[in-house]
């Protein structure tokens, strides 16, 4: 008999995981001093079951939780401005971000810039700008996940598309971080199993990348490790069946692990989905899942070790990297996961201007070997074209 396990974590940030959890938003929000929250989320969630679950919660405990809901699949600046209006014509005093990575990321942004007079590209993620920020000018954030893929509950930056430029941007800062995360399964059962499979295989590229990813950091690598783990093994069935709790549960866990672990870095993936998402709107842990296996033979020199390692964990018969590729390709196969970039609308006309923009988004120097924005192009147009030799 499959059982669900509760439990109450403090790495990255205090978690509150388990079924019904949500029950303990309004104790969550008195933990971190929030009296007036905002409650953020993006405009498919406004009207939700789930959505008026947490505020019932809300209201039953004397909060009056307005919702901010202009929020866009891929949030631009002027989301941010509008929900900062908002929260500060409401005389909110914190802000708890509700949704997949669009209303986690909005939230956070708009939680951290309550009390900033600069504007927010000032705090873009390059060297130490994020100690432009007035530390006290930061909101309280409470986070819930609505969807297991981007683990934004447990990041410190917010991906802001800036239309002006048509670059998505990566808005940093420590504080962040939420304070308290809600990660309830039960909010993510009526996710349809396509969405499901490309915000579980978000998570699974994250898991991926950090691994992959230069540098030392056995705790990240440890946590990547056992995220690729469950995601092997309860992906498939969260999208079999919605309803399977444990599998849901496991896969809130796998997301928040992979976004702890990519604190050591991401990669070639993340630097083209960027770019990819901020031209053509495309939904990023599609995009993601679309992209990795050519990155993967992109990257194969450099990262056959740690491929037959992942096999290991992964309990595959042949311990290397055609193993791993073969288990990805069969993974997305299984999940409907579509093998082409053209396949979801995006074609190569702007491909030298993507690889420009990949070449210096903040990911890319992550990537297991130095890749520059002429081979970033070529991997582009081979994830358009479908041709895994040409990566």
């Amino acid at each position: 008999m499959s059982v669900v396990l509760t439990g109450t974590w403090n790495y990255p940030t205090r978690i509150l995981h388990g079924p019904g959890r949500i029950a303990e938003l309004a104790d969550a929000c008195r933990a971190l001093g929030i009296k007036r929250p905002l409650l953020v989320t993006d405009a498919g969630l406004k009207s939700a079951p789930i959505t008026a679950r947490a505020r019932d919660v809300l209201v039953a405990a004397g909060m009056d939780a307005p919702i901010f809901a202009d929020i866009k699949s891929n949030p631009v600046g002027a989301n941010i401005d509008a929900g900062l209006a908002v929260y500060r014509a409401g005389g909110h005093d914190g802000v708890i971000a509700f949704g997949g990575g669009s209303g986690l990321d909005a939230g956070k942004a708009i939680a951290f810039m309550a009390g900033q007079t600069r504007p927010i590209w000032d705090f873009e993620d390059i060297g130490d700008w994020w100690t432009r920020a007035d530390p006290a000018g930061i909101a309280p954030i409470v986070a819930v996940p609505t969807t297991a893929g981007t683990g934004s509950e447990v990041g410190r930056a917010s991906v802001v598309l800036n239309e002006a430029s048509h670059e998505k941007k990566i808005i940093f800062h420590p504080q962040m971080m939420p304070g308290i995360v809600i990660s309830d399964p039960e909010l993510t059962v009526g996710l349809p199993a396509h969405v499901t499979a490309a915000t579980g295989m978000d998570a699974l590229t994250h898991c991926f990348e950090a691994y992959c990813a230069p540098g030392f950091h056995p705790q990240a690598e440890g946590i990547a490790l056992e995220g690729l783990r469950l995601i092997a093994d309860y992906l498939p069935r969260a999208c079999a069946n919605g309803s399977d709790i444990e599998a849901r549960s496991r896969m809130l866990a796998a997301a928040s692990m992979g976004a702890a672990a990519f604190q050591k870095g991401l990669g070639a993936v993340h630097a083209i989905s960027h770019p990819v998402g901020a031209l053509y709107d495309t939904h990023h842990g599609l995009t993601n899942a679309i992209v990795l296996p050519y990155v993967m033979m992109h990257n194969r020199a450099a990262i056959a070790e740690k491929c037959a390692r992942i096999a290991r964990v992964l309990e595959l018969a042949d311990p290397g990297f055609d193993a791993v590729l073969a288990w990805v390709l069969a993974l997305r196969k299984e999940l409907g996961i579509p093998n082409t970039l053209q396949e979801i609308g995006v074609d190569a006309e702007r491909a030298a201007e993507i690889g420009r923009f990949a070449e210096v988004d903040p990911s890319a120097g992550g990537n297991p070997i130095e890749v520059k924005a002429a081979a970033l192009e070529q991997i582009f147009r081979a994830c358009v074209s479908g041709r895994l030799d040409d990566a």
